[in-house]
């Protein structure tokens, strides 16, 4: 026992070895990070690390390209740091993991934008030389690309952003060619007019993934077009069939009417003088100025009845199949007609229908001859009783099924509607009128109804059919389906078995098509997660050919010469040859401003052959990356392991990439494909402007720094639509804080730590052994998240075992040996030693997530002009003695801790007891011995008994580590420990 006398009034905090760090609890990440990224980019980490990973295994993420047409949104930067997370994360498991960053340049985006500057000055686009268009398109992608490019970089996304890929450069252009060729060579290719989803606003043909769905409210009507001939019903001659539509604007060009062979209709009257509701108003006008028969399918006669607020009597039945070789009047060819010959005599037609119709001019025959032409019946799988009328009139211009139908019948559009939604300035009806998807010109109360009721044949039209539709997701106007020559890529077509540019529709027997080798290759990708294979696949099944043509200026020819005669494409390798050349010297400029005759050489003329001007689908570009990034850089054969991008790309680049690369290598271009959610407000709402609750990320950045964010998609579930706002962020800054506390308290108990204080695990208190075991349960479960790219469960693993088995059990209670052992007492260096290995572990865990802030707690420890965390592998954890229940043992100890703090807590907000060294505590059991059990539950004493019992002890409190023990006389005094050291 010590004399108290010597010891009670002195302060020994000069003794106690605290923690000491220069390592800031307050992070400054917004001001701290841009010094760190620039220290990066002067010392080169990323292709520093391309050396040192140079005989590595490769592990490649291609990058899908955003399009370089304004600053990042909260979507790209989840998308870039997610990936840029995998790509550090295998490099950390020693893997060399390039990252080539890509652009988008080509394309309506872009063109868009170009197209605005020159309306602001009233000017027409289309009357600029197109070598200035394109130049100028090509000068806005540059601006966007840089600007972009320091946005990711800010991040903390590494990269070779000295050597980025680019659609618009000229070896990408010149690949991109070459792929379009692959195809034609190979018979892959055809020319065709096709009904095309078209946007009248934008004057071009656009894929599916250009498209976006919103709900509209259309105009639905009701048309009744009579029976002129039935051979195998001649009662039905005289009777009208009523069809149902919501696009009035497509009755101008119908060409046939369809019905369902096995479908019930019924045949019924609607007297003379029957007052009905057709007006746009609802206002009541005679429905009919003769007797007449209406057929309409049996199980729709209730909804046919409730739209035209008149009764069907009914006086018959009969089975579809019966109107086969039956023929219908198109309802406006009496009004032409009588145009034609001088004047409509029929009192009730409209006035301004005349004006409207294109009759009494030098081309009235040909006008006539159109709607003169009986429109047959014609018999329909897709017909259906779920809705309308069970018959449909069939528009082959503007419809898939119609053109399928009609075409087998020998039917073919007539391209009455032009490339602005307008009917073409010849056609007989509404001709130089339009625009088809104006509202206005298709209401209830607008020409066509207005003319169609003139008719007599309108039997409703009212503006309230709520439906989703589909929209243009740049321009955000309606599209239409627009039947157009267009270059098509076919889905279920082998080659090379037909003539270059011949149509078909019908599968081959010549071997796998397109959509079987894109089905096989899906089954052979793995998918994350897994129920993404279905929705790509039944997006692969049921897709139709793919139109690559667009009709616009910006992006890569389709650099093909078509036969002026035989309306072939010419398929000679040579000449391709040379166009792929002329591409890689100067761009796709080349073809619009070169010599043609050059290229096409000697053997052909080029006054035989018309260059095509249609540029390709961009998806066509950013699907043909993998040839210009992937295999140019690491080898022919080459693919990557890994795609990433949003869920919308199942029908946007993961498709257009597969198909490109299935019809060029018979493969996919990945051996795996991710997918992530979208990033919604805090409340779970799409952003928008409108809303006014984007997040946005540069201001995230400017205020929390980069490290946040990324912590933030860390943090999400990131396989479905996460939410970002303000609450969301200070959970994620709250979670960061402690993190960071972690490695300040590691920083600061190193302090002076060399090799020479290490000990060998054998030699360690069992307390070392079983963090050393929860580390190395640890290390092998975020090595299981990484590999499997659940990094939501990396980071709850890691900060997890940061707070819980560090921060409020281990380094709590190895505070007393830490402080105030002596300096070589081997439970201290012990302590000291496996902090050193969690430091170790730890920094490197984080690193792949919090870039910055793992590099500056590395740089407090080791400081060097130009070393980096990031050039570090996965730690190499020391190995344990084969001791299975040292992990089961203290998993019972700190359950009885929690219990003996359950029991203290009470007291101590009693003030019973100040602080948990007070306590004397009983438990009943003790799987340590009792000295050990109170340094865990830092108690001034344990004791076996009936229950856990706290009682304040009656021990003195000792002047330098606060413990309070049998041997101190008194207050203030040292216990035996301290002693010893202190002497």
């Amino acid at each position: 026992m010590t004399d108290a006398s010597d010891t009670t009034t002195r302060d020994w905090r000069d003794t106690v070895f605290l923690p000491k760090t220069d390592f800031p609890m307050k992070a400054g990440l917004a001001a701290k990070e841009p010094g760190i990224l620039e220290r990066w980019q002067k010392i080169g980490v990323y292709q520093r690390l391309r050396e040192q990973r140079a005989n590595a295994k490769r592990f490649i993420l291609h990058d899908g390209p955003p399009y370089a047409n304004g600053d990042i949104h909260m979507g790209h930067a989840m998308n870039k740091v997610l990936k840029d997370i995998i790509v550090r994360s295998r490099s950390l498991m020693g893997r060399d993991a390039p990252y080539v960053p890509g652009w988008d340049c080509h394309g309506l985006p872009i063109e868009w934008k170009v197209e605005e500057a020159y309306r602001a000055k009233k000017q027409n686009k289309d009357e600029v030389p197109v070598a200035q268009f394109r130049a100028e398109c090509r000068a806005y992608a540059e601006k966007w690309v840089a600007v972009q490019r320091a946005q990711f970089e800010r991040l903390g996304v590494m990269g070779d952003w000295d050597d980025p890929y680019l659609t618009m450069n000229y070896e990408a252009e010149a690949t991109i060619v070459s792929e379009l060729l692959k195809f034609a060579e190979s018979g892959q290719l055809y020319r065709g007019a096709k009904p095309v989803m078209w946007s009248p606003v934008e004057k071009t043909a656009l894929a599916e993934a250009e498209v976006e769905y919103e709900d509209i409210v259309s105009t639905q009507i009701d048309v009744a077009f009579e029976i002129v001939e039935a051979p195998n019903a001649p009662e039905l001659v005289g009777a009208h069939a009523v069809i149902w539509t919501t696009t009035p604007w497509t009755i101008p060009v119908n060409q046939a009417l369809s019905y369902g062979e096995d479908i019930e209709y019924i045949v019924g009257l609607l007297f003379e003088g029957e007052a009905g509701f057709i007006g746009p108003d609802r206002s009541e006008m005679p429905l009919i100025r003769e007797r007449g028969l209406y057929i309409v399918a049996a199980p729709l006669v209730d909804q046919f009845e409730e739209r035209i607020g008149r009764t069907l009597h009914e006086r018959g039945r009969f089975k579809g199949s019966q109107l086969a070789g039956a023929k219908a009047r198109h309802p406006i060819y009496n009004a032409l007609r009588h145009s034609r010959e001088g004047g409509n005599p029929e009192a009730s037609t409209s006035a301004n229908l005349d004006s409207r119709l294109r009759g009494n001019d030098g081309e009235g025959d040909a006008a006539l001859a159109f709607f003169a032409k009986p429109r047959p019946f014609l018999p329909g799988d897709f017909v259906t009783t779920d809705a309308g009328t069970g018959l449909v009139h069939m528009a082959p211009d503007h419809g898939e099924d119609d053109f399928l139908l009609c075409k087998a019948h020998g039917i073919d559009p007539v391209f009455a509607v032009d490339a602005g939604g307008m009917y073409r300035a010849d056609w007989a009806w509404l001709g130089g009128q339009g625009s088809v998807i104006n509202k206005k010109f298709v209401a209830a109360d607008g020409p066509i109804c207005s003319d169609l009721r003139a008719a007599g044949a309108l039997l409703a039209a009212t503006d309230d059919f709520a439906h989703s539709y589909p929209h243009s997701w740049r321009s955000k106007a309606k599209v239409i389906f627009r039947a157009t020559p267009q270059w098509f890529i076919p889905m279920d077509r082998s080659a090379p078995s037909e003539q270059p540019g011949a149509v078909r529709s019908e599968p081959s027997a010549n071997g796998p098509t397109l959509r079987d080798t894109a089905l096989d290759a899906i089954e052979r990708t793995q998918w994350v997660p897994a129920r993404s294979q279905n929705r790509i696949r039944a997006m692969v099944e049921g897709r139709p050919d793919w139109v690559i043509s667009r009709q616009r200026a910006w992006g890569v020819p389709i650099a093909l010469y078509v036969n002026r005669a035989t309306g072939e494409y010419l398929n000679d390798p040579a000449v391709n040859a040379r166009i792929v050349a002329a591409f890689r010297e100067g761009g796709a400029d080349a073809w619009f401003t070169g010599d043609h005759q050059a290229l096409l050489g000697a053997e052909y003329d080029l006054a035989d052959y018309e260059p095509q001007n249609d540029i390709l689908d961009v998806w066509f570009d950013s699907g043909s990356t993998h040839a210009f990034v992937i295999e140019a850089r690491y080898g022919e054969g080459t693919r990557a392991d890994l795609y990433l991008e949003g869920s919308d790309q199942h029908r946007g680049w993961f498709q257009s990439s597969l198909l490109e690369s299935c019809g060029t290598r018979g493969r996919a271009p990945y051996d795996a494909v991710l997918t992530h959610g979208f990033a919604l407000d805090g409340q779970g709402r799409k952003m928008s402007k409108s809303l006014g609750n984007v997040v946005d990320p540069l201001k995230v950045i400017g205020e929390s720094g980069a490290d946040i964010l990324r912590m933030w998609v860390a943090q999400t579930d990131y396989f479905e639509d996460v939410r970002i706002g303000k609450e969301v962020l200070g959970t994620t800054s709250d979670a960061y804080r402690k993190l960071r506390n972690t490695f300040r308290y590691l920083l600061g108990a190193l302090d002076g730590y060399t090799d020479a204080e290490k000990i060998d695990v054998r030699q360690m208190p069992e307390l070392e052994r079983y963090v050393l075991d929860l580390l190395g349960r640890l290390d092998a479960d975020l090595r299981d998240a990484a590999e499997k790219y659940e990094f939501n469960r990396y980071l709850r693993l890691l900060t997890d075992f940061a707070q819980d088995d560090l921060s409020a059990f281990y380094f709590d209670i190895r505070k007393d040996s830490l402080y105030c052992d002596a300096a070589d007492d081997p439970k201290r260096r012990g302590a000291r030693t496996v902090f050193d290995v969690l430091f170790h572990a730890l920094v490197r865990y984080a690193a792949p997530i919090l870039v910055f802030t793992a590099e500056e707690v590395w740089q407090a420890r080791f400081p060097s002009d130009d070393g980096s965390v990031h050039f570090l592998e996965w730690p190499e954890l020391p190995a344990l003695p084969g001791d299975d229940a040292i992990g089961t043992n203290w998993e019972d100890v700190r359950a009885l801790r929690e219990q003996v703090t359950e029991a203290i807590e009470p007291m101590r907000r009693e003030k019973v007891i100040r602080s948990s060294l007070e306590a004397k505590v009983t438990v009943p059991d003790l799987p340590l011995d009792a000295q050990s059990l109170a340094e865990v539950f830092i108690v001034a004493t344990v004791r076996q008994g009936d229950d856990v019992v706290v009682a304040h002890t009656d021990y003195h409190k000792c002047g330098r580590c606060w413990r309070l023990l049998p041997e101190v006389a008194e207050d203030g005094a040292l216990c035996d420990r301290c002693a010893e050291v202190v002497s």
